[in-house]
């Protein structure tokens, strides 16, 4: 199960940013179109271009966490809404670090398993309540980036440089959030927020500090405009999978 399920998470997370359909997965180098066959079993395009290692460590990663649900998956969820819970999670995780891009399509059927998860696991009015607020929290947030964003473009006009279009937030966080609120519920979504945000700041940190080291900081600055979808994806899946590690990380 858990192999399909890397298959299934590989193959959307190939064409949805491309095309945002179903449509035939193409090399990631040269974009020939793939046979079914050729990329079920990972075989190299006609001009022999292999799969990227994303390809292989989604594979690895879903096998892992399939074992580890199957085994011990939270008591009020069960295997299959776990099952469907961790592929989202995979497919928007690898979708916004790679393009930056919190989709429609995976964000509708985000917000079906996340009422659902939510309803499961902490009742209808927890749910509710928790994306509610996750939407509310995120809105604020969301348009103060908006005024972050255009104060900083007059700052960099000011100084004579090409002001880019980088947002400190997108709307898709938003949404992306409003989603994992369902899941987490009423108040677990204000732990959810503020551990993701944590996350996010240290391995922002540690760029930083790494770029500096390298003397690389002038030509890369724009490498710190990291998508924060993965660390909010990161922090509901340890809260809902593994407690006992945020709680040995989180004193009381």
């Amino acid at each position: 199960a858990g192999w399909i399920t890397g298959l299934l998470v590989n193959y959307l997370a190939d064409v949805l940013p491309r095309t945002r359909t179903f449509s035939r997965p193409v090399c990631h180098r040269c974009s020939k179109e793939l046979t079914t066959l050729d990329y079920v079993l990972f075989r190299p395009c006609s001009e022999g271009h292999h799969r990227s290692v994303r390809t292989w460590v989604a594979q690895l990663i879903s096998v892992i966490i399939n074992i580890s649900i199957w085994i011990d998956a939270p008591e009020k969820l069960g295997y299959f809404p776990a099952l469907f819970l961790t592929t989202y999670f995979m497919l928007v995780f690898i979708i916004d670090l790679e393009h930056r891009l919190i989709l429609h399509p995976t964000s509708i059927v985000g917000a079906v398993i996340g009422l659902i998860t939510g309803i499961l696991l902490h009742g209808v009015k927890a749910t509710l309540i928790g994306g509610a607020a996750g939407l509310g929290i995120m809105l604020s947030l969301y348009f103060m980036g908006v005024l972050f964003t255009k104060f900083r473009a007059r700052r960099m006009q000011a100084a004579g440089q090409e002001p880019d279009d980088e947002e400190a937030l997108g709307a898709g966080d938003v949404i992306l959030v409003t989603i994992l609120g369902l899941i987490l519920g009423w108040p677990l979504i204000w732990f959810g927020l503020l551990f993701g945000i944590l996350l996010g700041g240290i391995v922002s940190l540690l760029l930083v500090v790494w770029l500096v080291a390298s003397r690389q900081y002038g030509k890369n600055a724009l490498m710190l405009f990291i998508p924060y979808g993965p660390y909010f994806i990161v922090s509901a899946y340890l809260i809902v999978f593994l407690p006992k590690w945020v709680a040995m990380l989180v004193p009381d």
